[in-house]
């Protein structure tokens, strides 16, 4: 009797400690296959469609770009929109946002921070680099609560950054993307300058990233040709890069073009913005050339469905329900499966039938098994893992086709005891 309890208690102690592919640190999204065809969502109500322009022909796991405004933190709602994406293979990119008010957006609290941290460590992400980008535009004072303070930016940033990484360093830390094409006004700072005191406040600030995040809008006017090059361009974020290194940022950054695109005339009588045939042949020539560079891990036009003033003449589909050419032209161009990193854990809730006799070194039994990590088991996928020593097998005998994370199954483990 006793020889059984305590075979018993090996097998659940095995499996308590499964934790197969665990890392804890952001890993480089582009050691790894990865397709960088992206685009910037409204709401989770686009996610197919936004799916079947990214991942279209060969491509797989593209990436969303979306904002998440301090009074929209509903977990169940983000969780249920994470699943999703994890279904449909998209990787989100999140912008954490404050509130609008009459004169633009509300200055972020650093007083709400810990609030965020809470919120978003509460979701189980969809891949293991949890993409996120701290505030937008700072440049702006409408961004900033009606200032420019490039000095509070920082300070908001390294906070924000060393909170997200104190609660898990899966957290991808990303600056907000600034309007390059700004001047010095009443209103704005130019970006040079607003990043330059950010470096003189905390010649360290930039540390505190895991990665850049550029608005390379083709300026001027939204208008420009996909061949310009520097500031204000679709190349603008090679511009931002030297700017770094010219102020004594030895860093390499990958690079995330969170927003980009041109404005056209499809939703407006206004003549300055390109004609559509212009902007499809424009956007697949930048897909094709200006961003194929091997520093992109993401290129997210600005936006996929938006259908009132003043950014419809950003939007990818039109008010009937039907998108334009370009977004037709774009499903077409070839892709790359990306080949994202996922966590698998695995958490056993009971031991249905223990094993009572090791056979030739070896214990099988049955097992209620959780799906605790990112990834969709599909079918009856085998699971492999060590721990102290021993081979471990699970066998899924899946009642459906896949088993998503916090679903169950029985499992058929076999354990091969190893010499200690």
């Amino acid at each position: 009797m006793l020889k059984k309890f305590l075979l018993a208690i090996i097998f659940i102690n095995l499996f308590l400690f499964l934790n197969h592919n665990k890392i804890f640190a952001a890993e480089n999204p582009l050691a790894v296959p990865n397709n960088s065809f992206g685009i910037h969502i409204l709401d989770e109500n686009d996610l197919n469609d936004a799916a079947s322009l990214v991942n279209s022909g060969s491509g797989d796991w593209g990436y969303i770009t979306l904002v998440i405004r301090k009074d929209e933190r509903d977990t169940k709602r983000w969780q249920n929109a994470f699943d999703e994406m994890r279904r449909l293979h998209l990787i989100p990119i999140v912008r954490v946002a404050s509130i609008q008010s009459d004169a633009g957006w509300e200055k972020p609290n650093f007083d709400e921070i810990d609030g965020w941290i809470s919120f978003l460590n509460s979701l189980n992400w969809v891949i293991k680099n949890r993409y996120m980008i701290i505030g937008n535009e700072p440049n702006h004072a409408k961004e900033w609560g009606g200032e420019v303070n490039p000095e509070e930016y920082a300070e908001y940033l390294k906070t924000f950054s060393e909170k997200l990484k104190a609660k898990s360093t899966d957290f991808f830390v990303l600056n907000a993307g600034f309007d390059a094409s700004s001047a010095n006004t009443k209103e704005s700072m130019s970006e040079n300058v607003f990043v330059k005191r950010m470096v003189q406040r905390d010649p360290d600030i930039f540390n505190y990233i895991d990665g850049w995040t550029s608005h390379s809008y083709p300026n001027p006017n939204f208008s420009g040709t996909q061949d310009d090059k520097g500031r204000g361009t679709v190349k603008t974020f090679d511009w931002e890069l030297s700017l770094l290194k010219n102020l004594g940022v030895n860093k390499e950054f990958p690079v995330f073009i969170t927003e980009t695109g041109w404005a056209h005339n499809g939703a407006t009588e206004n003549k300055e913005y390109a004609d559509i045939n212009k902007v499809t042949d424009r956007l697949k020539a930048a897909f094709e050339i200006a961003w194929k560079d091997e520093r992109i891990v993401a290129v997210t036009p600005f936006i996929l469905n938006y259908q009132s003033e003043p950014f419809d003449v950003f939007s990818w589909k039109k008010k009937d329900g039907i998108f334009y050419d370009f977004y037709y032209e774009v499903q077409k161009l070839p892709k790359i499966a990306g080949s994202p990193i996922q966590t698998t854990s695995v958490d056993v809730v009971s031991v249905i039938f223990p094993p009572i006799i090791p056979s030739e070194g070896k214990l099988t039994g049955v097992v209620v098994i959780k799906n605790k990590g990112q990834q969709i088991w599909e079918g009856n996928e085998i699971i492999y893992a060590q721990n102290w020593g021993h081979e471990v097998t699970l066998e899924p005998v899946a009642n459906s086709s896949n088993i998503e994370p916090e679903e169950k199954t029985l499992a058929v483990m076999k354990v091969k005891i190893g010499k200690n």
